[in-house]
């Protein structure tokens, strides 16, 4: 939240792209370096998602968002070296009590599958879940989402940089009350495997540095296309 007071700590990346969940409307963000595209999403001004693109890239969030899915953006990027299917997301909807998180994804990348191609294509964000909330009894668990864009070649960057398990993994994208005490990895990138090819570094912001900012640590990806 306050996305304001932070975004210029992000630019010093230098990024092509900014997925900013929990992001104030966007229309009270003021960048060092304004965006070439900007699309904000929610019912909370002050806490919504936000994507913003720089340099060449540009951002159209598609008229089939289902409204339903809330903040699970559709968005086509074009513009840059690639163009490519970007589903921006912030897995949070509490009108929908039994799947307002990972439930809220699985639904979407049903409804949505004839966008989600083996080429092409990024998943992003804050999914609210891991595997080791798995209910076995649910369809559409965590695992159960791993497992069915697997299917379509498009896995989880962090996951394949650093070799990790899914439920077993060594850092941390969120700690409970900024507390280092209380790890949680629940934030991901999923992109297709042509994509994941052009992968040159995946980092995660260090506690130490981000603490004082947010309760997630930013992911940072590198694609060399």
């Amino acid at each position: 939240m306050a996305f304001r007071k932070k975004a210029d700590l992000l630019i010093q990346y230098q990024p092509d792209l900014l997925i900013i969940p929990e992001c104030e409307h966007a229309d009270k963000i003021v960048f060092p370096e304004p965006p070439t595209s900007a699309l904000w999403h929610g019912d909370n001004q002050h806490k919504g998602l936000g994507v913003f693109s720089f340099g060449d890239y540009k951002l159209e969030l598609l008229e089939c968002h289902e409204s339903s899915f809330k903040t699970i953006l559709p968005i086509a990027v074009s513009g840059g070296d690639i163009d490519f299917m970007l589903f921006a997301i912030w897995a949070n909807n509490p009108q929908d009590k039994g799947n307002q998180y990972v439930g809220q994804i699985w639904k979407a990348i049903n409804h949505y599958e004839h966008l989600i191609q083996p080429e092409k294509t990024i998943l992003i964000g804050d999914f609210n879940s891991n595997s080791i909330w798995d209910k076995p009894r649910r369809i559409g668990n965590h695992t159960d989402l791993v497992e069915k864009l697997s299917l379509k070649q498009i896995k989880s960057v962090y996951h394949h940089h650093f070799d990790q398990a899914h439920g077993n993994e060594q850092h941390a994208t969120f700690n409970l009350y900024k507390n280092i005490d209380k790890p949680y990895h629940l934030d991901y990138c999923f992109a297709s495997k042509d994509i994941m090819l052009k992968l040159t570094d995946m980092q995660i912001g260090p506690y130490d540095e981000w603490k004082k900012y947010s309760d997630h640590l930013p992911l940072i990806i590198d694609f060399n296309f």
